[in-house]
């Protein structure tokens, strides 16, 4: 029984949070499920990529 009691207990917290991420989504603080979601492939590259291409050093460390 205590384990069916806890079951339920993580769905509701997790149907809770759900519903707060949507809605903060629909304020735009954030990007949950729904709208506007970026491809990764389209994002802009990270610094990263520069600085392991071998080329001359740009982020200011000598």
């Amino acid at each position: 029984m205590e384990i069916v009691v806890a079951l339920a207990l993580m769905a509701a917290v997790l149907f809770g949070a759900d519903r707060l991420l949507l809605r903060l989504e629909s304020r735009g603080r954030v990007n949950w499920r729904r709208n506007n979601r970026r491809r990764l492939s389209e994002a802009p590259t990270a610094e990263l990529d520069s600085m392991l291409s071998g080329g001359p050093a740009t982020h200011g460390r000598h």
